[in-house]
């Protein structure tokens, strides 16, 4: 199989195309086909993964490393304690060491500028596995899940509701590359960056509809997709409290999802705190996909470590 972005860094999705994009969910279907028909797909065998994690998380994980091993390589978990990266020694020299000893390093960290710095001096592609500003790879498994679904990018309507976070705002570009009209409803104090709107505007064709709003049940409105996330992602826990209370209005429960079509799909990237951000109803109905797309990470990550490596 041939990298068709070999050497690129997965920093966030507005750096791709569409076809980019779409050559990658076409890749992890693929992938996932041959996954499940017992097909080997050794095409990274000998080749080394590093994940560095500052922020802990079960999916990201769990889907890197069995990954990297259905694709022939392996994959090292490093976290704080096993790095000298914070204690001294700086993002730069920590790049330019691991690019010596592994083929490329997948980060979850906090701040968007550790993952620049860190891709900057690197002589190996760099992957982003969330950080405050960013998740790509939830958003190319988002988009991928979507596309199983509903064969389709174009009409759709994808309703976004909850914190103008990291999360919204990568799914707000990918949409906007795709073809999607993405709605996003947040409460007032909580949108997304006017950058990130306003590039994602940019991005977007003529007919694609990117609006921000804070009226939920506008932006839920005929959609055929209804998305959320926590209200209180990691690094925002003192904030814990205030954020319940201006959230209050935005759960997606069974009332709010009257306003989509009925065939429309509930997404949400996990954890969920059931009966917060959404019902248990939701969550567990016939319209959620949730479990669809966390095993979807495994398959799109798989594509972009085929990809780039």
């Amino acid at each position: 199989m041939k990298a068709q972005l070999q050497g690129k860094d997965f920093l966030q999705i507005g750096d791709f195309t569409k076809d980019n994009l779409m050559d990658l969910i076409k890749l992890a279907i693929q992938l996932k086909t041959m996954q499940k028909n017992g097909d080997p797909h050794k095409y990274l065998e000998g080749k080394t993964l590093a994940m560095i994690f500052e922020k802990s998380s079960t999916r990201t994980r769990v889907s890197f490393e069995t990954g990297m091993y259905q694709l022939g390589g392996i994959a090292q978990f490093l976290n704080t304690n096993d790095l000298q990266l914070g204690k001294g020694e700086t993002i730069a020299d920590t790049a330019k060491v691991l690019s010596r000893y592994v083929d490329v390093i997948m980060i979850r960290t906090y701040g968007h500028d550790i993952a620049l710095e860190l891709a900057e001096n690197a002589s190996i592609p760099v992957i982003n596995g969330l950080t405050d500003d960013a998740h790509p790879c939830q958003v190319l498994t988002d988009l991928m899940t979507v596309y199983e679904k509903k064969k389709q990018f174009q009409g759709l309507k994808l309703a976004f509701v909850g914190d103008g976070n990291n999360m919204s705002q990568s799914l707000l570009m990918g949409c906007a590359i795709m073809g999607i009209d993405c709605h996003v409803a947040t409460p007032k104090g909580y949108e997304i960056k006017q950058s990130i709107l306003k590039q994602a505007k940019e991005k977007a064709a003529s007919n694609t509809s990117i609006i921000q709003t804070h009226d939920p049940y506008e932006a839920v409105k005929d959609a055929d997709i209804i998305y959320t996330d926590v209200w209180t992602s990691m690094g925002f826990e003192s904030e814990k409290k205030a954020r319940q209370e201006a959230f209050r209005e935005y759960q997606v429960n069974e009332n709010l999802v009257k306003g989509a079509k009925d065939d429309y799909l509930f997404m949400h990237c996990l954890p969920a705190i059931r009966d917060q951000e959404v019902t248990s109803e939701v969550i567990d109905g016939e319209n959620s996909v949730v479990f669809d797309q966390a095993e979807n990470r495994l398959h799109a990550q798989k594509a972009v470590l085929s990809s780039i490596v």
